[in-house]
C-alpha cells in the first residue's frame, strides 16, 4: 500500500517497497489477506510515552484536540489503532495534518493522496519520516477486518473497467490468488507506464471512485 508518482505510490504496489508494510497491501485499503487477526478484536495498542502524542483526532475536525465522538461497533480496536497511527504521523512523522481515519476504521485514502501530492510531501507519506511510524502501522494492520474476497474482486473489477472505459486503456484488472483478491492498476508498477498525475487519470478517478468498496480505495 516505489512511489515513482505521489498518487501511484500510495497504491498497492508502492507498499512491497518496504518489507515490513508487505504484511498486508495496504494499511488504509486492507484486504484480509492472511496477515490480519482473523478477525480477533483486541484491545487497541497504546500509544507510545510521548506527551506530544496525547491529541486523538476527532471525527469531524483536523484531530488536534477532543477525542472521537463514535466508533463502529465491532470495528473499535482496529480504529483506536487507526487513531494512534494518525496521532503518531501527526507529532513524529512530519504531517501534522495527516487525515483522520474514517469512522470505518480505513484510513481517508482521497485525503492522503492529496496530501502526498503536495511537492516536497510524498516522501514518508506511507509511515512517517524514516518509518518511524511502522510500529503504529504494523498494529493497525493486525486488527483489520477480515474482507470478502469475493465481493473485493467484484469492486476492484468494475473500478479497471470504469478507469478504462474513461480513458485509462492500461489500466489492468486485480486477479484472485491463493483466494485473496490482488489489486489491478499499472501493468508495470516498478516502472509505471499510466500517469497518475495526469488530468485525464485523476478524471478517470474521480469518475470511478463509486467503484471500490470502503478501505479499497487505496489499493488501485
Amino acid at each position: 500500500m516505489s512511489f515513482p508518482t505521489p498518487s501511484a505510490g500510495l497504491r498497492l504496489a508502492a507498499f512491497v517497497a518496504v518489507p515490513v508494510l508487505a504484511l498486508t497491501v495496504a494499511c488504509g485499503g486492507g484486504d484480509g489477506t492472511g496477515t490480519q487477526g482473523h478477525g480477533a478484536i483486541a484491545d487497541a495498542p497504546s500509544a507510545k510515552a510521548d506527551p506530544s502524542r496525547s491529541a486523538e483526532p476527532s471525527s469531524t475536525g483536523n484531530g488536534t484536540d477532543g477525542s472521537p465522538t463514535a466508533q463502529p461497533a465491532g470495528k473499535s480496536a482496529f480504529y483506536d489503532a487507526q487513531v494512534a497511527f494518525v496521532r503518531c504521523m501527526r507529532a513524529e512523522g512530519g504531517y501534522p495534518e495527516f487525515p483522520d481515519p474514517k469512522l470505518s476504521g480505513y484510513l481517508d485514502w482521497a485525503k492522503v493522496n492529496e496530501l502526498g501530492s503536495q511537492p516536497g510531501r510524498n516522501e514518508g507519506i506511507k509511515a512517517g519520516k524514516n518509518n518511524v511510524c511502522v510500529p503504529e502501522l504494523q498494529a493497525a494492520m493486525a486488527l483489520e477486518p477480515k474482507r470478502d474476497q469475493q465481493k473485493s474482486y467484484e469492486s476492484m473489477l468494475a473500478h479497471a473497467q470504469c478507469m478504462r472505459d474513461n480513458g485509462i486503456s492500461r489500466f489492468t484488472n486485480p486477479v484472485m490468488s491463493g483466494g485473496n483478491a490482488m489489486p489491478g492498476g499499472d501493468p508495470n508498477p516498478a516502472s509505471p507506464v499510466i500517469d497518475s498525475e495526469s488530468p485525464a487519470y485523476k478524471q478517470a478517478r474521480e469518475a470511478c471512485k463509486a467503484k471500490l468498496l470502503d478501505g479499497l480505495d487505496g489499493m488501485q
